[in-house]
Parts: C-alpha cells; structure tokens; sequence
C-alpha cells in the first residue's frame, strides 16, 4: 500500500513540477508526452516523444531533449519504439527499463541490485544512476547516435543510427560505416601529425570546434568547424552545439538556441548525400530535384519498397529468367563502391567488356559500372546490393541485370506529351490562355513601373522588392537614400570604417543582409558615377565581395555590398582582447592567402580592364561563412574626386601604412605591381600573426618584415611562424614558400616584384621558388607629405635601435606632398634608377 502511495505521489510530483532527482519507482508513461525528469535548469530533460515521422498506431521513444523538445540527444535503447500503453519505469530493484503496454521488456540498463539510490538528468545532458556515492550507470557511457560538447568519444565507442555507425580508430580516423561493413566515408589526420597516437579522444567544444585529443598532442587537433563558430553569443549557455549521426547516414554538427524546437545544421561530413552508400536503400538511384536528394528506381522493371528510402525490388527475379538475363543501361550513373568492396569488385576494363563480362558472369554478377574519366576501371558488383547515384556530371555508365524485356524510365518530357494528348484540350482554348496571360503580365509590370516611379511610401517596399529582381540578373540594384536609411536603422550599426567611408549593417526587405558603405570625397557626375559602379557589380568572381547595388541621391553616394559573416581577416590576425578566442588554424590561413591572391589575379588579369586596388590590406580581405576570403573595396579608386586631398590614386600616395610600395611613396606611376607589394605584406602577416611594420626587442628595434629576412635566411623558419601555431603539427614545406612568395612580392624593384597569376603558382607548388634577394625597407614619417626610402641593404640596418613612429595600421597615407629621401638624394632622380614596370 506504501509503494502504491509513494508511485502515485512521485508521478504527480514529476507531472506537475519537475525534479532533479527520481527515486525508485517512479514512473514515465508514453500515452503523457507533457510528463518529464527535467535538470535542475531545465536545458535537459527526459520525456516521452512520439516517433517522426509519425507511425500507425503512434509509437513513441523515451528521449532526452534540449529545452524546446529538439536535438533529441539520448533515446533508451537507440531509438527502440514503444506503444502508447508502453513506459519508462525506475524499478524499486534499481534497474532503469522500458516496457511495451504488453509489459515486454524493450531495454534495461542492467544495474538491478546495485543499490540505486537515485537517477537524475543534469545540466550536461547526462542521466546518470547513483547509489548515493558513486555513479553507477550513465547515458555518457551507453551512447546512442549523439554526442554532447561535455562528451569524450573514444577508441570503441561509436554512435549508431539504424544501419549507420562512426567510430573512431586507434590512429586518430574517423570513419563512417554502412551495416558495419561498407567504409563509405573516412577523414585521417593531416600527414604532418606524424605523432604515433596511443588513446585518442573526440570532442565537440561548447563554441562548435570538432577536436581531436591525445597525450601525444601538446594540443587538439581540429577535425571541423561548425559554421556559426565565432558567431557573437557562440559558447552562451543559450547555444547547443551536438555531433549527430542522423538516420540519413550523415554526420552533422547541429546547433540549437534554447527554447528553439528548429536545430541548425552546421557542418556535414557527407557533403554529397547522394554519396551515402545505401542512401535510397536496396537497388534505390539517388538524384537531386534543384538541391535536395530523392530516390527512384532503375527502371520499370523495379517497384518501390513501402516505406521512407526502403529501396526498389525487381519485377521479375533474376532466378525466372535464368540463361536469358539481359542487361539494363543507366548514363551517367555511378553504383557505388566503397572499401573493402574496391579491393575485390574493380577491374580495369572497356565499357563494352564492364558490360558483357557482366551479363556472362551468371550468378557472380549482379550489376557494374564503366568510369569514362580515363581511368578505365570497372566496378562489378558481386553482390545482389546496390547502391546507385545518377547526375549528369557523373562521367560513367552503370550496368544493371534484369530479366526482359526492358523498360526504361521514360523521360520527363515524354510524360507531360502523354498527358497533354490524353487531357485533349482544345486548340482556341490553349491559344486564349497563353495571350491572356501576356496581357496580364504587361499590365502588371506596368502598374509596378508607374508605382515605382511615384516612389510614395506606400509602395516603397514593393519598389524595393521589385528591384531586387535586378540584382537576380546580375545588374546593380538602385536604392533610394530612405530605403538604406530604413535597411540601417538609421545607420546605427556602424561595423567599421576605411578610407573610403563607414560601413553599416542592413536588413534589405527580402531579409538579406548587407553591409552599406557610405562613400566620402565622391563628387563625380551621376553618369560616371553610375558606368564605374556598373563596372564594379559586373566583376564576378569567388574571392571577390559582390556589390549588390547602390544609391545616387544629390549628395548621397552609397554601396550595398553582401554582408560577411566572419568579418574582416585582421580580427583574427590581431584580435583585440575581446577577441581573444579567435584563432586562425594553418590550414585555414593558407586558403585565405591562395584565395585572396586568386581574387587580385581576377582583379589584375581577367577582367576586360585590369583594376589596380590600391590598398590591400588584412582589413580589405572580408571572411564568408565557410572562411573563404573576400577581396572587397576595389575598383573604388576612380570613384575619388581628384581634388579631395585625403585620396590619391594612381600617380600619387594612398593606400594604408605598413602596405605602400616604394613608388607610392616616391611619388611615381603605380602598375598592379604596388598591389603585388602590399599583398606580400599580407602574406607576412597571415604567416607570422604580427603587423609588418612592428618593432619590438624580439626583433632587435628592426621593422619585423626585415628581421624576418634575417631568421628566414638563418633557416629559422620556425621563428617567424605565429607563436600561435608553434606547438600545432602544420605543414612546413608550405610555411616556408608562402615565406618565399611573401619577400618576393616585396621587393625593392616592380621589376623583380612576380605578377599575381605566378603567386598563384607559387603558393600552389606549380612553379619553383628560387631563393628570394634581401627586400628593402621603407620607412614611413609620421608627418603628413612626408616619407621616407631608404634603398639600402638589410644588413645595413641591424644596428637601428629605434621604431619609427607608425600609426595604428588602420589609418590610411592620404598625402599630397612630394616624398623626401634619407641621405639628401633627390626623390625622382635616385628612385627612377631603382624603379622599373616590366613583369615577370
């Protein structure tokens, strides 16, 4: 009678407030979904979810989940369904089980007798069973298919989701596997982690860094990113970042604001699902209708399996049609084959040879695949399983056996003919139909036009909406000033400024978001104004920010530009305090750099005119989402009036401290080659994580750029390297020829400076790299129209024991006096001799 009072108190207990701690026969029921074990801050609790997609009768998963009911991240028994008369029940004997309504028991967590005293779910996500001293069971050590940022994923532990498993090997591999058998997908360590691994550990951190632990490793190897990394409020107690391996087959990171039933998907191991091997099930062909996956089947000689992704079954089976099989053709479609299938099943073969040693194999053959590529293999598959992804792009032809007679999928088009005859349609009616429709069409564009053009509040948005159909087409929208001004809040989030203006965050009204540069020192006509900014939209290219639109109002010249998520590359060379958390890993820094010189090779020498930037600079490289850099702020040279003296391009200084080319500062023609000089300047900096222009007693009261020369040719490599990186195992050999590349882009002479395109080369191991020559140093005054050039040998420094006085590196040279040189020489007369425009 006791226990019935205590079970009946407890569940009402749960029902109405939620607990920390559950005692012994306490009890979940399936059929209250609104029942919960909850954490004492209630970010986690334990519940009754019923099953999705939804089952007939309902079915239901003993679950936790995050606050809001969404990532599910645990389930008692893996995802193991019960029916609406099923429960979760904390036996009085200690044990933890879930029964069906039939009372058969689905799932136990085996700790009966061990003197349970209590079971809590806390703040990490953990249930956890305790005897009141110790732990003696918890959901960290049954995983199911979740890993949570407090987790440690170890050597034997996987996570498994239907017939899908990951692990992790004693060598550090990740490996995704299909019915434990089929290797479809593996991410090793870099080939300069040459450390031997004796227990590595997997973790997922709070701020979505995907990490790989060992006590060979001084620190973590990163695996991944989680795109929102870095995000303002990433790591907030409100964010939750899991590792999931989803029914799919996929494993993504997810990220999910608290109260938010609507996780995010972050990063993807797989980022071709068509590529998970046995995504659309048995003999299922994977394609994609505009960017999602769907499943279908070979042909008409297959039906679809009931069920989500359950594959396709032959018609006819091969055993009824023995001796006369003949063999089904499928363009363009690839039967995938994974490891340790590669090993028995590929040949190397012609196309007509994959197909017919197929057909003739009898039984030992099932189907294959002929790779056009020129590689010549031929992959048979010997096993009544396959896997199928068709695209276009897929430069191979896939064989499947079948019993006759053939009947391919009829194309699409050849659908809509036979629907179109069997609905009979009358020909007046048709042709009524279609020059209704252009009269309509016309009518309404004219009424948006003639709404535009009144530009009255009221049809504002409309305007701007249709605007936006421009930039769809590649041409530069037109903004009112009072639509950026709404789209800025009135300007109010300023994200920084340059030479040119300040820039501002905004909301367009189809919700995108943009970055708004307020243009200073703009006095151009409208039609000039309006041919260089149609001149700047029309240059395409990955590297480069593309110019959404603009805004020409009396006075008022503004860009819209796209907005970058991870902000500008020099918040994470030189992050300020605040910033302190951001880091830039090798492999990340490289791609920016090769990225950012692809961008100014485009700039340079792909476009119909070559555009000199005219101030690259880390805070000119923006960052997107994935860290892929963006060259923004060029071709806005000609837009400067000439006459406004904080500008002066093209024969005369500006650009930023720390990035001038010496014919800037001496006052003489400038070719892309000055471009080419700031860019090594950069590439010093990606490298070294320190301003070029720096002066400390580590580098003997020298500017860094020339003290690191010095270490370079003591062969200190290493030295140089950001401390940052100092105990992460990179990539050497690449460290020293960004080295290279970097003093060769900074020399003296525009000469012996290489083109933008041989950089490119350079830093991708195409072309060879000789030692580079000292470079020399420009010394930059403080006082405005005035430089300094010294044309002297490094080594002619080494007992310079001052720093000249230098700016912050966000102040741009905007000079309009002539430059002056050490030693009394005369500007033009001395550089004219050092100075010279032929390329490389």
């Amino acid at each position: 009678m006791y226990l019935n009072f205590h079970f009946l108190f407890s569940t009402l207990l749960i029902f109405t407030t939620g607990v920390t701690a559950v005692n012994p026969g306490t009890t979940l029921s399936a059929s209250n979904t609104n029942q919960s074990w909850s954490s004492p801050s209630s970010l986690f609790s334990l519940r009754f979810l019923p099953v999705d997609p939804p089952t007939s009768p309902p079915t239901f998963l003993a679950a936790i989940v995050y606050s809001g009911g969404a990532p599910i991240v645990w389930t008692a028994g893996n995802s193991l369904p019960v029916d609406s008369g099923g429960s979760l029940q904390f036996l009085t004997s200690g044990s933890l089980r879930l029964v069906n309504g039939s009372g058969t028991t689905v799932w136990d967590s085996g700790t009966a007798n061990l003197n349970a005293k209590s079971a809590t779910v806390d703040d990490s996500g953990r249930l956890v069973i305790s005897n009141g001293t110790n732990d003696i069971w918890s959901s960290f050590d049954h995983l199911t298919d979740t890993l949570l940022p407090s987790q440690n994923f170890s050597v034997g532990k996987v996570l498994k989701s239907g017939s899908y498993s990951f692990n992790l090997s004693n060598v550090g591999n990740l490996s995704l596997f299909w019915n434990d058998s089929v290797n479809f997908w593996n991410q090793s360590l870099n080939s300069t982690v040459n450390q031997n691994l004796t227990s590595p550990v997997l973790s997922l951190t709070s701020i979505g860094i995907l990490q790989l632990s060992d006590v060979n490793l001084s620190i973590p190897v990163v695996i991944a990113y989680s795109s929102d990394y870095a995000d303002a409020g990433s790591g907030g107690s409100d964010v939750l970042r899991v590792l999931k391996l989803d029914s799919d087959g996929n494993l993504r990171i997810y990220s999910t604001s608290r109260g938010s039933s609507n996780p995010i998907v972050r990063w993807a191991a797989v980022q071709d699902q068509c590529q998970v091997y046995a995504y659309c099930g048995n003999y299922g062909i994977c394609s994609y209708n505009n960017t999602n996956p769907v499943c279908g089947c070979p042909s008409k000689n297959f039906e679809m399996v009931s069920g989500v992704r359950q594959g396709c079954r032959r018609k006819v089976s091969l055993g009824d049609c023995r001796g006369n099989e003949t063999m089904l053709s499928l363009d363009h479609t690839q039967l995938l084959t994974y490891p340790p299938d590669t090993e028995s099943q590929t040949f190397f073969m012609g196309i007509s040879a994959c197909r017919g040693n197929c057909l003739s194999g009898s039984g030992a053959c099932f189907a294959s695949t002929s790779m056009s590529d020129g590689t010549g293999l031929c992959y048979i598959k010997s096993v009544d399983f396959v896997s199928g992804y068709n695209s276009p792009t897929l430069p191979s032809t896939s064989y499947v056996k079948v019993c006759p007679p053939l009947d391919p999928n009829p194309p699409p088009s050849l659908g809509e003919t036979a629907r179109e005859k069997s609905s009979r349609v009358p020909a007046w009616v048709v042709v009524a139909v279609v020059l209704g429709t252009l009269l309509g069409v016309v009518a309404i564009e004219g009424c948006f036009w003639f709404w535009c053009c009144r530009k009255t509040a009221r049809f504002g948005v409309l305007s701007a909406q249709y605007a936006l159909l421009e930039y769809a087409s590649g041409a530069p929208v037109q903004f009112t000033y009072k639509e950026l001004q709404r789209a800025t809040k009135g300007f109010k989030e300023k994200l920084g400024a340059g030479g040119f203006g300040a820039v501002y965050r905004g909301v367009l009204v189809n919700k995108t978001v943009v970055a708004v540069k307020q243009l200073e020192g703009i006095e151009q006509g409208e039609k000039q104004f309006r041919m260089e900014v149609a001149t700047i939209s029309s240059t395409h290219h990955l590297n480069l920010v593309r110019l959404i639109g603009f805004c020409s109002e009396g006075r008022h010249r503004l860009l819209v530009y796209e907005f970058m998520k991870n902000s500008s590359l020099d918040n994470f060379l030189f992050p300020k305090e605040e910033q302190s958390g951001k880091q830039l890993n090798w492999e990340y820094r490289f791609n920016i750099a090769l990225g950012t010189a692809r961008g100014i090779t485009y700039l340079h020498e792909e476009c119909r005119d070559c555009i000199v930037h005219c101030d690259i600079k880390p805070e000119n490289i923006l960052l997107d989402d994935n860290y892929v850099a963006k060259v923004s702020d060029f071709g806005l040279a000609k837009l400067v009036n000439p006459k406004d003296h904080r500008h002066r391009t093209l024969t005369s200084v500006r650009g930023t401290r720390g990035y001038l080319a010496p014919e800037w500062i001496a006052n003489l023609r400038v070719t892309s080659k000055s471009d080419v000089y700031s860019y090594g300047m950069v590439l010093l900096e990606i490298v070294s994580g320190r301003r070029n222009f720096d002066v400390s007693d580590e580098t003997n009261r020298k500017k860094f750029s020339i003290w690191a020369y010095e270490e370079f040719e003591k062969g200190n490599i290493k030295g140089i390297l950001d401390k940052r990186l100092a105990d992460i195992v990179i990539d050497m050999e690449q460290v020293t020829r960004a080295i290279k590349v970097c003093f060769w882009c900074i020399q003296e002479q525009p000469s012996q400076r290489p083109v933008m395109s041989k950089v490119v080369q350079m830093l991708e191991g195409v072309k060879e790299i000789d030692k580079p020559p000292p470079p020399k140093l420009v010394v930059e005054g403080p006082v405005s129209g005035t430089s300094t050039y010294i044309s002297s040998n490094v080594s002619a420094f080494s007992t310079i024991g001052a720093s000249p006085n230098v700016p912050s590196s966000s102040s741009s040279i905007q000079t309009s006096g002539v430059s002056n040189f050490a030693l009394g020489r005369n500007p033009e007369k001395a550089t004219s001799s050092l100075l010279q425009s032929e390329d490389l």
